[in-house]
């Protein structure tokens, strides 16, 4: 089996970055820009008035260095930081792609040679137009790259309490984590012997980010991964077990034997706690 990758643990979950915020970080990002422009103009300058340089060559670096800092400071910073500037750091903004994964070198090649455009030549007007009228506050070069911008730093929203497994969420006490009386005979049947350890950590990770994933993606990796599992756990699960509870009772079921090879008196605790807190349920 292929390893299963989870991605690059981009949160999509969080709003798009409005103008506003933005227009702030990229402030930031030009005045780094214009001190490197200038910090280049400056040894030109005096290598043409020290005679090592003559206007011609001054020109021709003049416009390299232009270059250099326009597209390259937001090409080279994007691209090792995985969608973040100075700008976009200080002010907690990335730039994803358009299905949520991290940012390449295309994309932020196309987004600075537009942005050299519609920022510096355009003094911004079309960002601007295109980030109120677009629903991810996208400019022209988000549009050409197919990226947009969010906020990392946004407070993220307390998982929904109607889900009848408490799947993700980390239902412990003393230990023992709790699963649906239902399925608790057929939990206890489980031959967990083929479950690899790497199988057990994505499924594990998956129902930690379980809220913090879009419903399209995070359903068809939790089919993936139920499919992965039960190949390699028997008996199979009961008729119609969606996905995710599927996954969090074999997991629960993996911790609670652990738990309980650990501390023989868990098995006790496991029954007493799941009778008591599953009837407030």
């Amino acid at each position: 089996m292929e390893q299963i990758v989870t991605g690059e643990a981009v949160v999509l979950d969080l709003p798009c970055a409005r103008f506003p915020a933005r227009i702030l970080s990229r402030i930031i990002d030009m005045a780094v820009e214009l001190v490197a422009f200038s910090i280049i103009a400056i040894l030109v300058g005096a290598g043409e008035s020290s005679g090592t340089l003559d206007s011609a060559t001054g020109s021709a670096l003049i416009i390299a260095g232009f270059v250099l800092v326009i597209v390259g400071y937001p090409v080279t910073f994007e691209t090792l930081s995985r969608g973040r500037t100075l700008g976009k750091l200080a002010l907690g903004l990335r730039v994803v792609a358009d299905d949520g994964g991290p940012e390449r070198f295309r994309h932020a090649l196309v987004r600075a040679l537009a942005g050299s455009v519609e920022c510096w030549a355009l003094i911004g007007v079309p960002a601007l137009i295109t980030s109120i009228l677009s629903a991810r506050g996208k400019r022209l070069g988000d549009i050409f790259a197919g990226t947009f911008v969010l906020r990392e730093r946004a407070p993220r929203s307390a998982p929904p309490s109607y889900l009848a497994v408490p799947a993700g969420s980390g239902m412990v006490m003393a230990g023992v984590t709790l699963i649906d009386p239902a399925l608790r005979p057929w939990a206890a049947s489980l031959d967990l012997s083929a479950l690899p350890d790497a199988l057990a950590e994505s499924a594990a990770s998956y129902l930690s980010r379980y809220w913090q994933l879009n419903s399209g993606p995070r359903d068809t990796l939790g089919r993936q991964l139920a499919t992965d599992v039960a190949a390699r756990v028997s008996p199979p699960p009961p008729p119609g077990l969606a996905p995710v509870a599927y996954l969090h009772t074999v997991l629960a079921e993996r911790r609670n034997r652990a738990f309980a090879r650990l501390m023989p008196w868990s098995r006790l605790a496991l029954v007493a706690c799941s009778t008591v807190c599953c009837s407030f349920l």
